[in-house]
């Protein structure tokens, strides 16, 4: 799942602006990786489910950054609609 995110020009990564864009219904999956502070994530999944967007979890951080392209590890990505 995560090779999807690769070339992917819509991406949103990190938790704030994740949480942003699923609240204005922009988002098709969100991406949560397994290792995150679950008080980061928390509020971002719950809200996620309260709009219907596809939940996949990744397996770290560090796996979920180099998937989107990036040397540092996130804790959620958004793929936009």
């Amino acid at each position: 799942m995560l090779e999807e995110l690769k070339n992917n020009q819509k991406l949103i990564i990190g938790t704030k602006q994740s949480l942003r864009v699923i609240k204005e219904d922009r988002a098709q999956t969100l991406f949560i990786a397994k290792d995150a502070e679950k008080h980061v994530t928390r509020n971002v999944e719950e809200i996620a489910k309260n709009h219907q967007v596809q939940i996949v979890y990744a397996e770290s951080m560090k796996k979920l950054g180099k998937a989107c392209g990036i040397s540092v590890g996130a804790a959620t990505v958004v793929i936009l609609k």
